[in-house]
């Protein structure tokens, strides 16, 4: 191949290259969240909330993908942006129980918050709650020992179900907000 061929190829590929640069502005920005491992997101598989009549039918069908060695994940998406949550649920069958120290959990139940004392609090106070127990850092004994061990619960009657994109929703939020890890 000559000069001016090879020249020609370079030119192509840069013009190419720039417009597939200025796409990119329309791209959508994916955020993960609660990925414990360094698994491939091919071990994930997506749950689709609109096909779930009740709280019941999702637990079951992320405890079956749990148990199939793949990880449950509900992505929310808003614009340009893309959340990705993978749940960490255990496959029952294959353990008895999880020991984890109540004071790393913080539980959402049925709207409310409830922390290690089951004194409940609104779902307003997510953001003072998620503050102490992110920042902790073992200060507090009864507080979360650090943001890496810290664990968030989310449990519902089968009735309330509607509610949990709201509250998954306003948990990232406040999670970004107070980790100023915004996309």
């Amino acid at each position: 191949m000559n000069i001016k061929g090879t020249f020609l190829i370079l030119l192509i590929l840069t013009i190419v290259g720039c417009k597939n640069y200025d796409k990119k502005e329309n791209l959508l920005v994916q955020k993960e969240f609660g990925k414990w491992r360094k698994d491939n997101d091919s071990l994930s598989v997506e749950l689709n909330l609109k096909k779930f009549n009740n709280w019941n039918e999702l637990i079951e069908r992320a405890e079956r993908i749990a148990c199939n060695d793949s990880v449950p994940k509900i992505t929310l998406k808003n614009g340009k942006a893309s959340k990705i949550i993978y749940f960490q649920n255990p496959c029952w069958e294959k353990f008895a129980c999880i020991l984890t120290k109540e004071k790393n959990v913080i539980v959402i139940n049925n709207n409310k918050i409830i922390k290690n004392s089951g004194k409940s609090y609104p779902l307003d106070s997510l953001k003072t709650i998620l503050k102490k127990d992110y920042y902790n850092f073992g200060k507090n004994p009864s507080l979360s020992d650090n943001p890496e061990k810290l664990l968030i619960q989310i449990s519902y009657e089968k009735n309330e179900f509607k509610n949990f994109e709201k509250t998954l929703k306003k948990l990232i939020e406040t999670f970004e907000e107070i980790t100023k890890k915004e996309i």
